[in-house]
């Protein structure tokens, strides 16, 4: 049996490594599991609104100092490439997964986080302590156990949570490139049967990742015979494929993306980020949601951990504050989605966004939050 640390965290990307930052500097010990070393790129999308920049200086996280991009400015078109554009309210910028991990890695090690890169196969509750067995066959004990492994895992079958019961029919591919695109926009093109966005992240570099229904995809025998006759057929994507030249050797995919609704807690383990609940890439703004869980979660767990609170407040108090700030963003999510996946309604949509374009930003408030301290 390993030493006990108060808190263990299976999962390291944005909201397990803020949240080990967050918990480390308050004093808790914290182990964290990460199957992966650093760096390494994800599919992403791989901008983060402004809401989140207080809080990470908060945490003594300097963001500037990995030369992100500054992007004020959003563009949304439907098939046929009619568009509009607006200015974001709160702006955000551009960062890669591969830059940024790796910093926020870096950064939790320096606040005493210990990090184990081996896979999490069990999690147990009994006694009112956790234990935990990884690849190796390690045991490790925790007071609290935050999961924060991503969008589908082996653990949420071992946990025989709902939404892993089902196939879901997504399918995210992302890739980067080089070409001429400005640096302060983020761009949503809608395709038959999904949408890509395309922004700057570092050192020049273009984030192109976009989201379809698998059953589309199958059709075509690889991933560039799909973009050429599929997302090509909206002219504004045509033009940025065909001027931009990919940095990667083959494109990033990830399968059975579920948009499936999630319980914040389940057998006892507080869930973070995409592991509680993911909203649609086209709102640009699950990585500020999993940093902003990843502070929640942590508050919640000092309350607990302090003697405030006991285990089924804490749990409580969790899930309504999840839900306050994140549930009716979802909603909105998936309420966009379904208008821009059916193209009569996405074609109405857009006319009625040239007519009142002042709704482009009031849509983008509701699935974005207000700074956060």
């Amino acid at each position: 049996m390993n030493p006990t640390p108060q808190i263990a965290i299976i999962g390291g990307g944005l909201s397990g490594l803020t949240a080990a930052i967050h918990l480390s500097k308050e004093g808790k010990s914290v182990i964290l599991f990460e199957k992966n070393t650093y760096p390494k790129h994800k599919v992403c999308g791989e901008f983060i609104s402004n809401e989140v920049l207080p809080y990470l200086e908060e945490l003594g996280l300097f963001i500037e100092s990995l030369q992100p991009t500054h992007i004020n400015k959003t563009s949304i078109s439907i098939n046929n490439g009619k568009s509009i554009s607006a200015v974001l309210p709160l702006g955000g910028f551009g960062i890669s997964r591969y830059q940024l991990d790796n910093y926020l890695c870096e950064k939790a090690k320096e606040s005493g986080c210990k990090i184990i890169h081996h896979q999490v196969n069990e999690i147990g509750f009994s006694n009112d302590s956790f234990t935990i067995q990884t690849e190796n066959n390690q045991t490790f004990q925790a007071k609290v156990v935050l999961g924060a492994f991503g969008k589908r895992s082996n653990l949420d079958v071992k946990l025989q949570r709902n939404f892993i019961q089902g196939k879901s029919p997504w399918l995210a591919v992302k890739a980067h490139y080089k070409g001429n695109f400005p640096n302060d926009l983020v761009e949503l093109h809608n395709f038959e049967g999904g949408y890509c966005g395309v922004s700057k992240v570092e050192n020049n570099i273009i984030n192109i990742c976009y989201l379809t229904k698998y059953e589309s995809f199958k059709k075509h025998k690889a991933i560039s015979d799909f973009q050429s006759n599929v997302l090509s057929k909206n002219p504004k994507l045509k033009a940025i494929f065909d001027n931009s030249e990919m940095l990667f050797e083959k494109p990033l995919t990830i399968s059975q993306v579920s948009f499936e609704s999630k319980k914040q807690v389940e057998n006892h383990i507080l869930m973070l980020g995409d592991t509680a609940g993911l909203i649609h890439p086209l709102c640009g703004n699950g990585m500020a949601m999993a940093i902003h869980s990843a502070k929640i979660a942590s508050e919640c767990t000092i309350d607990f951990l302090n003697g405030i609170v006991n285990r089924k407040e804490f749990e409580i108090n969790y899930t309504n504050q999840w839900n306050f700030n994140f549930k009716s963003r979802i909603q909105m999510g998936k309420m966009l989605s379904k208008l821009l996946l059916n193209p009569v309604l996405s074609n109405m949509m857009m006319k009625w966004l040239i007519v009142f374009p002042k709704s482009l930003p009031f849509l983008i408030q509701k699935t974005h939050g207000k700074p956060i301290q």
